[in-house]
């Protein structure tokens, strides 16, 4: 879900559930039911719980940010390792190998910064393309002289392709769906304690406020674990400045 569909969402769920919890203790309360203070320390353990999920999730979903960042670093200094390797390859194949990898730095920084599905399909596409050229330019120059300095240049392409690899993995990697379910669960039971422990309309004014500090986590956490939606984005800067060196 899009960090701009999870404010909204979690704003209006976690407001009404606190207002059906006021509506609840108040038809209760019509029958004598007193049952505050022993709620109210059930409610102050679920509120710590929530802080504790909250923040636990939060250190997933920063956990996962900085994976991305260095693999986006590896990245870089895997091709432009590889790019200073080929010059160890005969005149022609380095020349083709160095055209090569200035298109595929474009295409790797194109992945960074474009979002729309249709766009990274084709990229995605070129990207494939590119990797094989690559390493048929490199492969048959091996194959051909099989020496330390070719077997050199050879690796130093396949890990610009395994880095490639590392790094579609890590933006697939995403906090699982199973906990937001139980954070959000947990998220909906604390507010409807705390509008069952609302006894007055005048301190019914107040019931907005958790929904609202918990919609800000949850966004803030679902912006940072979105890699491509949202306010907070992995900027590709070491490619950006790979490309100024390689031109």
């Amino acid at each position: 879900m899009s960090p701009h569909t999870v404010f909204p969402v979690t704003i209006i769920a976690l407001y009404a559930c606190a207002w059906s919890g006021a509506a609840l203790q108040k038809r209760l309360a019509l029958r004598g039911e007193q049952v505050h203070d022993d709620l109210g320390v059930v409610l102050a353990a679920t509120l710590t719980l929530l802080g504790l999920i909250i923040g636990f999730t939060f250190s997933m979903a920063t956990t996962r940010y900085d994976m991305r960042k260095n693999y986006e670093e590896a990245e870089a200094n895997a091709i432009g390792t590889e790019y200073l390797r080929a010059e160890l390859l005969p005149e022609a194949q380095a020349a083709r190998t160095k055209v090569l990898l200035r298109d595929y730095v474009t295409q790797r920084i194109l992945f960074y910064r474009t979002d729309a599905p249709r766009s990274l399909e084709v990229i995605g596409a070129r990207t494939a393309e590119l990797q094989t050229q690559l390493w048929e330019a490199v492969r048959a120059q091996a194959a051909v002289t099989p020496t330390p300095i070719t077997a050199l240049a050879l690796a130093g392409m396949n890990d610009v392709i395994n880095s490639q690899g590392y790094t579609q993995a890590a933006w697939w990697n995403r906090i699982p769906v199973e906990a937001w379910a139980l954070m959000g669960l947990i998220a909906i039971l604390c507010n409807l304690m705390l509008g069952f422990m609302t006894g007055s309309h005048k301190s019914r004014a107040f019931l907005g406020i958790l929904p609202l500090v918990t919609a800000i986590a949850f966004f803030l956490i679902a912006d940072i674990d979105s890699p491509r939606s949202g306010l907070i984005h992995i900027v590709p800067q070491n490619l950006r400045a790979l490309a100024t060196t390689m031109r």
